[in-house]
């Protein structure tokens, strides 16, 4: 601890001028006291940190209003300096100058010849004009301490006694000043509203009026002034507000002019969207089965080939089975021929659960055509319930902004003041790029919406909407069906902090406001306002229980196999066709040349006619 003190020039107790300031630094030096003295015309200089600093003055000495207003110029009267004053004791030496509310100002007043009190000045405002005082202790010369109590500003100096401060608070809608204590469209404002109900309840604690000021913004630099912000900062730092009604985020340009006191409620600005479905980037006809299943799939295919179609040869080839074959075939379903296509279009049958209008007649035949249907019919089961479920699923794939700004997903943005500013000036590359890109493309009208409008895109899919979520989840609860709330995501696109309560910079109210919006949190009011104000995101209740149409998405694959097999189709039938054309030519030709008879063939012709 620091101390600078100044003394009178006289003797005390027969000791000389200096024995009296060698007295005084020793006792302050037995106390572990570093300090600085001088004579009532010297500077005001300390070499102490500000909140290790402490200044002892004796008020009845000559010219010490000198240094009381030399003080008062430099503010040395404010926080975190403390002043222990005694000797003249009369308030008026005090007069024009301010002692603020938070300041430490300790007057040692001589009540009896051995008793002396203890007390603190301090001041309401600048234009008080009446000094209010804290009795902090008493003491006698024989009994020591007889009375103490405890400093506390933020409880022995909260009755502020109906003094009208000025609040600033931000309204982006005009409709808010209508609806700031009935509960009506929450979902607009709902910072301002909040933060309303929690001014009005630390007024309370001080027992203090106010008088509300509203801004359209919460304030930025000024462009024609950089040194000036508007809004509702702008109010803070030219001093028309003692401290602001509106949370507001955390930014660097902010901290020196504003000061940060208590948090208000976590609420953050995020994009919302629905997850797509899973066929956006996968093929969902390839997920039911694991990756080792379908090798065995793979490999089943062809040993049911290779087996069936063994045993069919044999069943052709074996004399004696060809004649069993050739009697049981005029009552029973035609025998499977040992042809390639034959033996295919059986197992294809099998595989789709369609059946086959041919079948071995051997009894290994029919065992091993037996046995193929059920392996196909398990994997058949097992493929159509698990694509039912991943038809319904949706993907995890999008979890940062750059898979954002990667995928087809549209982007919006709520049309308020801070989204304009935080978009504009993103510097970050992937932010940046999203707002050049798809939020304000070049030669297009910039994405920016009304929530309702916004959360309306979000709900036909392949949209993601920035807005402050419990105002957008306010908008989801009312429009969206169960179904759809369960496919909701999150992105940050701004990494900030909760929004805090904000003061002037260097408020004498500091202190006080910032206990009182403790104590309001602590005690669970600001919860009760929150839980009635913000909508939290809605629970999924029915996730799967819902009936959802598969989309033209979901059934791309099988339409391009379709699509794949008609195209070959089409390539075959093509092919045939000019085979055929070329047949037809070369029989043509064969037609129209002559028949020119030969000697050989003339003697064949004669002795055929004499036999």
């Amino acid at each position: 601890m620091g101390k600078s003190v100044w003394f009178c020039g006289v003797k005390v107790r027969r000791l000389h001028f200096s024995d009296y300031q060698l007295l005084l630094w020793k006792q302050l030096s037995l106390n572990n006291f570093g300090c600085h003295m001088g004579a009532l015309n010297s500077n005001i200089t300390y070499s102490f940190p500000e909140e290790h600093q402490i200044f002892l003055l004796d008020s009845s000495c000559k010219d010490s209003d000198k240094i009381l207003r030399k003080a008062d110029e430099l503010n040395l009267f404010n926080q975190p300096f403390r002043w222990l004053i005694w000797g003249k004791t009369d308030y008026r030496i005090f007069e024009g100058f301010y002692l603020r509310l938070d300041s430490q100002v300790f007057v040692i007043e001589k009540t009896t010849t051995n008793t002396y009190r203890i007390k603190l000045l301090y001041k309401l405002t600048e234009h008080s004009v009446e000094y209010l005082d804290n009795e902090l202790a008493e003491w006698e010369k024989d009994q020591g301490f007889t009375v103490y109590k405890e400093l506390s500003h933020s409880r022995n100096r909260t009755n502020l006694m109906g003094l009208n401060l000025h609040i600033s608070y931000v309204v982006t809608n005009k409709d808010t000043m209508h609806h700031l204590e009935d509960y009506r469209n929450k979902h607009i404002d709902p910072i301002s509203k909040l933060n309303w109900f929690i001014m009005k309840h630390l007024l309370t604690i001080l027992n203090a009026t106010s008088t509300p000021l509203f801004q359209p913004s919460w304030g930025y630099r000024d462009v024609n002034d950089t040194s000036k912000f508007t809004g509702m900062i702008g109010d803070l730092q030219s001093g028309r507000a003692e401290f602001g009604g509106t949370a507001l985020f955390f930014t660097i340009d902010r901290i020196d002019v504003i000061d940060y006191i208590a948090p208000s409620v976590p609420t953050f600005m995020k994009f919302i969207f629905r997850a797509p479905p899973l066929s956006y980037v996968s093929n969902v006809f390839t997920l039911p089965f694991d990756t080792y299943v379908w090798y065995s799939c793979f490999a089943l295919v062809p040993l049911i080939f290779v087996v069936v179609y063994v045993i069919v040869i044999w069943e052709w080839r074996d004399p004696v089975f060809k004649e069993k074959v050739d009697e049981l075939h005029s009552n029973c379903i035609a025998p499977l021929r040992p042809g390639f296509f034959d033996v295919l279009v059986m197992e294809l049958g099998a595989i789709t659960q369609q059946g086959t209008d041919t079948e071995p007649k051997s009894n290994s035949g029919r065992i091993a055509t037996v046995f193929a249907f059920i392996a196909c019919m398990f994997l058949y089961t097992s493929y159509s319930a698990n694509i039912v479920a991943i038809l319904q699923s949706t993907t995890e794939s999008i979890k940062t902004l750059e898979d954002l700004l990667n995928s087809r997903i549209s982007l919006g943005v709520e049309d308020i003041v801070y989204s304009h500013y935080y978009f504009k000036t993103a510097e970050e590359p992937v932010r940046k790029a999203i707002y050049q890109q798809k939020v304000a493309p070049k030669g297009q009208k910039p994405n920016f919406f009304t929530i309702d409008e916004g959360i309306s895109r979000v709900q036909k899919g392949f949209f993601a909407f920035h807005v402050e979520v419990s105002n957008g989840y306010k908008v989801v609860a009312d429009k969206f069906q169960e179904n759809e709330k369960c496919s909701l995501k999150e992105i940050a696109f701004i990494n900030l902090i909760e929004p805090w309560v904000s003061i002037k910079k260097r408020s004498a109210y500091k202190e006080i406001v910032k206990v009182g919006l403790r104590k309001i949190l602590e005690s669970g009011i600001q919860r009760r306002e929150i839980n009635r104000l913000y909508s939290k995101k809605p629970i999924c209740h029915s996730k799967g229980s819902n009936f959802g149409s598969a989309a033209i998405l979901d059934c791309y694959a099988a339409f391009l196999l379709f699509g794949i097999g008609i195209f070959i189709s089409f390539l075959i039938l093509s092919f045939e066709i000019l085979i055929k054309r070329k047949i037809d030519r070369i029989v043509s030709k064969c037609e129209t040349i002559p028949f020119r008879p030969t000697a050989d063939n003339m003697e064949k012709n004669y002795s055929n006619e004499i036999s």
